[in-house]
């Protein structure tokens, strides 16, 4: 990373790692690096661990420069598109200069289905573009930084965010990389909870489709019920429709509304999380 970075000329780097909870020796490390390196490397520990979008948050707000880079340390995202990065942001035409993953080798097929889906879902409904495989990795100017942490929401979807705030970004594309060391704590369910997350962050249309879901119940009973009168008056000596299919509309029209309540409940636990004004993370330990 570091012989990278000296290839860079006039060039003041700070780097801050951000703890977010760990239970290894990362914190360890990270003092190890800062006792070193006092005005290098710097640090922000957690208190516990509050999850990604916490600590990317946290890195932005302790971040100084004039440009700020936002990367994994697991070497997934490769430092050495920091050279033309920087040559392309310093050139003015661009306020961002983001990174995509054009394939995703080593994934499971699964797991790279489902998420292919989930951008073309969220782009159909949703009014912010979110570039297919756009990795965080990504290096933008101190005034679009300021516009991403102007937004203070509790539930944060970056990918979302850093398309929301707008300003022009320019996407380098890569081939995907293994990791360098360990094994990743994104499994398919979380990654299915983020999806829903950054879904309920930037589209209403789950909201939409759970009224447009109880008017159909809704005038599909009416129907039946008529249905069931005109049926009876024609011919008085026919029956209704027998228990087994009664009890299946029944739940049919319980299940649709526990659905349509369902998804309210996502949005009013999301608010009632943002108007608590919880902080998005607490610090244990800075350097």
């Amino acid at each position: 990373m570091q012989k990278v970075v000296n290839n860079i000329k006039n060039l003041n780097i700070e780097y801050w790692f951000v703890n977010d909870g760990s239970s290894d020796n990362t914190l360890g490390e990270m003092r190890k690096l800062h006792r070193e390196h006092d005005q290098l490397v710097h640090y922000v520990s957690f208190s516990r661990n509050f999850g990604k979008e916490a600590a990317l948050y946290a890195g932005l707000q302790a971040a100084t420069g004039d440009y700020v880079v936002v990367m994994d340390v697991d070497l997934q995202d490769p430092p050495e598109f920091l050279p033309k990065m920087y040559s392309l942001i310093t050139s003015g035409d661009y306020d961002c200069i983001g990174t995509r993953r054009v394939d995703r080798t080593g994934e499971a097929r699964f797991k790279s289905f489902l998420s292919s889906q989930f951008y073309h879902v969220i782009n159909r409904i949703s009014q912010t573009n979110i570039v297919p495989g756009a990795r965080d990795y990504r290096m933008m100017t101190r005034q679009m930084v300021n516009a991403v942490l102007s937004l203070t929401e509790y539930d944060r979807f970056s990918k979302g965010i850093f398309s929301w705030v707008g300003f022009k970004t320019k996407y380098l594309d890569y081939h995907n990389v293994e990791r360098v060391a360990g094994t990743t704590d994104w499994n398919t369910w979380k990654l299915f909870k983020y999806a829903m997350n950054g879904i309920a962050d930037f589209s209403q249309a789950p909201l939409s489709l759970a009224v447009w879901l109880g008017t159909t119940s809704f005038i599909l009973s009416i129907i039946g019920i008529l249905f069931v009168i005109i049926r009876r008056l024609v011919d008085p000596s026919s029956s209704v429709f027998g228990w087994a299919s009664m009890i299946s509309v029944i739940l049919l029209l319980g299940g649709l509304q526990l659905l349509c309540i369902g998804v309210l409940g996502k949005y009013i636990g999301r608010i009632y999380m943002q108007v608590k004004h919880r902080p998005i993370y607490i610090i244990k330990e800075k350097k």
